[in-house]
């Protein structure tokens, strides 16, 4: 069973099972609709600034007039030239996925009285498995060929519905005990509308929140069974599907069931809410620890815990009940009051479960039938929702929980999480997200530790404005989380997750633009990420005073290749943004200020000599009309800077291509020749730019590292704004990140070419510039 969609894809995926060579398996994808991509008036959209310039060709404005039409502020993580493929559409793994309509499907099943096949998720072994064969043959089979009643829901989803099956995914079922809690929760992520009877066509659909942004996934119900048995997830009665269909759902977002071995809590919690999360380590608890549980469970937060795994040992059960390497969900936590002839007060109490669902639970102080209930009133055992069943569910005083558990995990939900009319009182954190990419080359710097390249990561200000209701100190709660995108779903092309983290530095000027390494040397941070580790998500709990602040989210190691999502949740409102500026020429009377700055020193005696020269040269070469073409200058320039000790650099000479855009850079009236006054101006622009390669040329290797790129330019009098750097390092730097001298001079002779011709468009300097296409042409491809 297809959808009707209008866009085919083929995706080809390689994988190994580790017995032979690499296997390919070749899928073909329809979806979406024939609009075909949305234009923008017919008119070109071009990246500089900070800000997207519309540059309208032709034809006049929306409403006919001859105006220019301008495009809405946008911006993206990796540069995109309007117009052209993105090849990063073109590989996303959740392409599919996500085109899938659940009323289209739905409406197609029932016109042709079919029931639902999913061909993004077949019931097949490779959905199953992606690095082996399944040990055993699983059959896949629908509810109702399971048991004689199927239903979706029976009588309520519960905490105590859920069991693990034969996959290592506790994790997973300790954060779905944790979403039944809180049923607006649950209702958003599992539809309750849904059956095996009304409009039954073996369709389901689920809400996860994907990086960034909620999605509906929508599978078939072929589950996979053996013996007639479901084989992974389950609820304790047989039938009843909710559970099952949700792992299904969610394995197949993350691309097969094998994909969900191992993972964190927390990872399933912020995939159920949107919500971002904390860890702690019990042996190092903060001492308000149980107020940020209590605040937490107000909040509505989901939590989690365990005790670290014994290497010797599958999941070991220790004497006082609890198991070791093995995920809980907490279920509550409150201030229990006790009243008895010989004590009186508020005891702080948490509620723990055991996915299992069955007698292993704590056999300590505030266990099942333990003593210390007999001190509590019935009344208010009810009111606790107290049972003394085998269920998994115990109740732990915080004092035992602290000393016997070593993990804690908190999901705060985010402002997403949640509708206004939905949060029954609770509160709720003000969040900000930033979708981010590390590019090898242009800003995968890694962390503090690589002082060089470190500078070079994305950077983003918030500005903390109001401290917390509730705290005494006039500081700022911020939660800050890092997560990176698609990790786990590409675990079949051999991708593991990167080991991740960030660092906090206050900022003095709110007005700052992007901060160089000379900041980074002289100025400590304030705050950082608890570890960097390999985890999908590192995130920290920070209070900090009211103020400007600069977080740089980054890998460990530098060069390194990964999407991220940075999200920033307060309890008061903040500002957040990317540091940047706004690409153009740095004004005259600004330039000297630029770190790196060279002002044009007087000539060397060796200069004066080859300045002479060129002159020489330039009145031999030119005739009686005193002006020269590109093939002529190129030979002028390259007698001199190739002669032996002219440049400290090994440099071949400049090629065609460069001394071409040297004359374009002055031929305004398209003569493809170079005056004796233009030359004069185009040599002082060599010596300074020359200057300047040179100071950024440490080891006189003839290159740059495209890290540095930024700085050289700026010293050279450019402003280069995030995208435009992105796309000047990706046309001018070698695979390994180097620049040599012609390329460098090539890329400042096109930046200043193009800057100006952009000016003497914008004659109001408003950042827009409207040009007919002949035009636009001349200026692009005459450079």
């Amino acid at each position: 069973m297809s959808y009707t969609t209008r866009t085919t894809r083929t995706v080809r995926t390689f994988y190994s099972d580790g017995r032979g060579p690499p296997k390919v398996e070749t899928k073909t994808y329809t979806y979406g609709d024939d609009s075909g991509g949305s234009s923008v008036n017919g008119g070109f959209n071009i990246g500089g600034g900070g800000r997207r310039f519309q540059i309208r060709v032709g034809g006049g404005g929306q409403d006919g007039s001859d105006q220019p039409n301008y495009s809405a502020p946008a911006f993206s993580q990796r540069p995109q030239v309007i117009g052209r493929a993105s090849r990063k559409e073109k590989k996303d793994p959740f392409s599919g996925v996500i085109n899938q309509s659940y009323d289209e499907i739905k409406k197609r099943c029932q016109e042709e009285g079919c029931l639902f096949e999913d061909p993004e998720f077949e019931a097949e072994d490779s959905s199953i498995f992606f690095s082996r064969a399944p040990p055993r043959p699983f059959e896949w089979k629908r509810p109702h060929e399971i048991c004689d009643n199927p239903v979706f829901i029976a009588d309520g989803a519960s905490r105590f519905d859920v069991q693990q099956g034969e996959l290592g995914d506790c994790w997973l079922l300790a954060a779905i005990a944790s979403l039944t809690v809180n049923q607006r929760l649950f209702a958003k992520v599992v539809p309750p509308d849904q059956s095996f009877e009304d409009g039954y066509c073996g369709l389901f659909r689920f809400h996860f929140w994907r990086q960034g942004e909620w999605v509906e996934v929508v599978v078939d119900d072929r589950l996979p069974t053996y013996y007639g048995q479901l084989t992974f997830m389950h609820s304790v009665d047989k039938n009843e599907f909710w559970s099952a269909l949700l792992e299904k759902a969610y394995a197949k977002l993350e691309g097969s069931y094998e994909s969900l071995k191992g993972g964190s809590t927390c990872e399933a919690m912020v995939d159920f809410t949107g919500g971002v999360s904390e860890f702690f380590d019990l042996r190092k608890a903060p001492p308000n620890l149980f107020s940020i549980m209590l605040k937490a469970s107000q909040r509505g937060s989901l939590m989690g815990c365990s005790i670290d795994a014994d290497p010797n040992q599958l999941e070991a059960r220790l004497s006082n009940g609890l198991v070791m390497g093995h995920a809980y969900s907490i279920t509550s936590v409150l201030l229990m009051d006790i009243e008895t002839p010989s004590m009186s007060g508020k005891i702080p109490m948490v509620r723990v479960r055991n996915p299992w669902g069955n007698e292993a639970e704590w056999k300590g102080r505030w266990s099942d039938q333990s003593r210390e209930w007999s001190l509590i009133p019935d009344s208010q055992k009810e009111s606790m929702g107290l049972t003394f069943d085998d269920d998994g569910e115990f109740w732990m005083s915080f004092d035992d929980f602290s000393k016997n558990f070593e993990k804690l995990e908190i999901c705060n939900l985010g402002p997403d999480s949640l509708e206004e009319d939905e949060l029954d009182g609770k509160k709720r954190w003000e969040g900000h997200t930033e979708n981010g990419e590390w590019i090898p080359r242009v800003n995968a710097g890694g962390c503090r530790n690589y002082l060089d390249t470190f500078w070079t990561n994305p950077q983003y200000r918030v500005t903390l404005t109001d401290p917390d209701d509730d705290d005494d100190d006039d500081l700022c709660t911020m939660l800050v989380g890092v997560l990176q995108k698609d990790r786990r779903k590409k675990r079949k092309e051999g991708l593991d997750m990167l080991t991740i983290g960030y660092v906090i530095y206050k900022l003095g000027d709110e007005n700052h633009g992007p901060l160089d390494v000379k900041f980074f040397k002289y100025n400590a941070s304030c705050a950082k990420s608890p570890s960097f580790i390999n985890l999908r998500e590192v995130c920290g709990r920070h209070k900090l005073s009211p103020g400007t602040y600069v977080i740089i989210p980054s890998t460990f190691e530098p060069h390194q290749n990964g999407d991220y999502l940075l999200r920033i949740f307060t309890e008061k409102a903040n500002e957040t943004n990317e540091l940047d500026e706004e690409t153009g020429i740095i004004e005259e009377q600004e330039v000297k200020k630029v770190p790196g700055y060279r002002e044009i020193p007087p000539p060397t005696d060796e200069e004066q000599e080859q300045e002479q020269a060129l002159k020489a040269s330039f009145r031999r070469v030119a005739g009686d009309d005193m002006e020269i073409d590109a093939y002529e200058l190129r030979d002028i320039l390259n007698a001199v800077f190739t002669k032996e000790g002219s440049v400290e650099f090994v440099f071949d000479g400049f090629s065609l291509d460069t001394t071409r855009s040297m004359v374009a850079m002055h031929d305004g009236d398209l003569s493809g020749k170079l005056g004796f006054d233009e030359f004069k101006v185009l040599w002082a622009d060599l010596r300074r730019w020359k200057g300047v390669f040179k100071e950024y040329d440490r080891d006189r290797s003839g290159n740059l590292s495209s890290y540095e790129l930024r700085s050289a330019l700026h010293a050279s009098g450019f402003r280069l704004s995030n995208r435009t750097f992105s796309a000047l390092v990706m046309r001018y730097s070698s695979k390994n990140g180097n620049i040599e001298f012609g390329d460098f001079i090539l890329c400042a002779i096109r930046m200043k070419t193009m800057l100006a011709s952009f000016r003497n468009i914008d004659v109001d300097n408003s950042g827009h510039a409207a040009f007919d296409l002949d035009t636009f042409i001349q200026t692009v491809m005459y450079s």
